[in-house]
């Protein structure tokens, strides 16, 4: 089958079960307890995680350094123009030492597709140089270390952690702060609280995950400006359902990326990240099941 046809029916799979919850979901909602968020909100995880059986960190990377760097240039910018610029990066800095020693006015001109080069450029470089003299040339896999290097926050160094290290981390971006005031898990804006939140409401166990998940959502359909609620497959949990496109055929044509699996935001899979088999044998599953699903059709 056609990529584009697998994409088709898989958006279709999605938005179908919408329809028929949206009645439920505009119903008002009586107070709810903390024990009764926290049922909720796991349930959300849950389907989430049988929507996107693939999620996966959408930045290429071969090893934490790749990780780290490509983390930091993600800021302000999408997955898929980091992805486009590191190849070109890697090759002329392939490890901390060869960045640490790096004329600022060539690594900017590398990495300006990415936007902010100037300050990216300089905290690249500064973390590089800490990296060489400070952790021997590795980068190191601790959350408290992680976070002295130059322009490496919480965020960074949770996706570094989580998948580089297989250490759970939950990764507060703009998606996941959104959807976590929108799913009525917390009303912080600030993204250390937000985390504080959250890490009290899941098991340590699946945090990444959940990181991965609510970000692939916040991408594909809750969006920013226009979430696609009549085609959210988890509106009858969402207190916050209404916000966006409430019909389904309206909602269904808002579907960002891709819906069956397929790369996504990577120009090239992950060379290996924690999770990575169980990954692409849920793929190869889902696929198949939007397959068939199309031939009964």
């Amino acid at each position: 089958m056609a990529e584009s046809k697998v994409r088709k029916a898989a958006a279709e799979a999605v938005a179908k079960p919408a329809v028929k919850s949206a009645v439920k979901a505009v119903r008002p909602r009586k107070p709810e307890s903390h024990l009764a968020m926290v049922r909720r909100a796991r349930r959300i995880n849950r389907e989430l995680a049988e929507l996107y059986p693939y999620a996966h960190p959408e930045l290429d990377f071969d090893n934490p350094f790749q990780l780290l760097v490509a983390t930091v240039l993600s800021a302000q910018t999408t997955d898929l123009r980091v992805n486009q610029t590191t190849p070109a990066l890697f090759a002329k800095y392939p490890t901390p030492e060869d960045m640490a020693a790096a004329v600022p006015e060539e690594l900017e001109e590398i990495i300006r597709p990415t936007g902010f080069f100037r300050n990216k450029a300089k905290s690249l470089i500064g973390l590089s140089i800490a990296l060489r003299d400070e952790f021997g040339g590795e980068v190191p896999g601790r959350l408290d270390d992680l976070v002295t290097l130059p322009g490496v926050g919480r965020k960074t160094a949770n996706v570094v952690l989580g998948n580089a290290f297989g250490v759970p981390g939950i990764t507060v971006d703009t998606h996941f702060g959104r959807l976590a005031r929108r799913f009525g898990w917390t009303a912080e804006e600030d993204p250390v609280k937000v985390e504080a939140v959250v890490a009290e409401i899941f098991p340590k166990s699946e945090w990444t995950m959940l990181s991965h998940r609510v970000v692939f959502h916040g991408r594909r359909i809750c969006h920013s400006r226009k979430p696609a609620c009549g085609a959210c497959p988890v509106a009858p949990l969402c207190p916050s359902y209404g916000e966006g496109e409430t019909d389904p055929e309206k909602a269904r044509k808002l579907l960002k990326y891709e819906m069956g699996g397929e790369p996504g935001q990577r120009l090239r899979p992950p060379a290996d990240f924690p999770g990575e088999a169980a990954a692409r044998a849920d793929a190869a599953a889902h696929r198949g099941k939007v397959a068939d699903l199309a031939v009964a059709e």
